[in-house]
């Protein structure tokens, strides 16, 4: 049992390393954008206020309990930070990642995102703000938000490669936590 945050890039896995992991540990899931974003429709327009996000994180992920946190929130789920068991970065070449982001949204959104959909230009805007992960600065979600970040931490960090199967990633995970022990 531990606490463990799951980060990388938009397609890299995060979300699906979370949810099979807390599947295979017994442990609550809770993704980032569950908590950033308010349910709308079209989904993912509006931010849902810090301080909200930080509340809910709060509930759904004491301190105390045993959970798997996936996505990105170095900015705003600093108050966890010091009880992490263990950061999973998750990498996947550029190519590989924005495929796999063309096909999820094409799987989850269809025609809501083909030209004239309620979610075209929003979907056109969030491809280029994937793709920008690797060479963006600071000004976003970025390779080198997430490697600044990872920087300043005490807790052992496991980096893999996402383009491997997923049962092989839930295993190097279980492999390390068993480690720590």
């Amino acid at each position: 049992m531990a606490r463990v945050h799951i980060l990388g890039a938009s397609g890299s896995g995060t979300t699906t390393l979370g949810a099979a992991l807390a599947a295979r540990l017994g442990q609550l899931h809770v993704d980032a954008d569950s908590l950033f974003w308010l349910p709308t429709d079209p989904p993912f327009t509006t931010k849902r206020p810090t301080d909200d996000r930080q509340a809910m994180l709060h509930r759904l992920l004491p301190v105390s309990g045993q959970w798997v946190f996936s996505g990105s929130a170095p900015e705003w789920a600093t108050a966890l930070e010091p009880f992490y068991d263990l950061v999973v970065f998750l990498r996947l070449a550029p190519a590989i990642r924005m495929e796999r982001l063309r096909r999820r949204q094409a799987a989850q959104y269809g025609k809501r995102i083909e030209a004239g959909g309620d979610m075209a230009v929003a979907n056109v805007d969030f491809m280029r703000w994937a793709e920008a992960y690797d060479v963006a600065g600071p000004e976003q979600r970025s390779l080198f938000v997430h490697e600044t970040w990872l920087a300043t931490l005490t807790v052992p960090v496991l980096r893999l490669d996402s383009a491997v199967p997923l049962k092989e990633l839930v295993f190097a995970v279980l492999s390390r936590l068993d480690r720590r022990q």
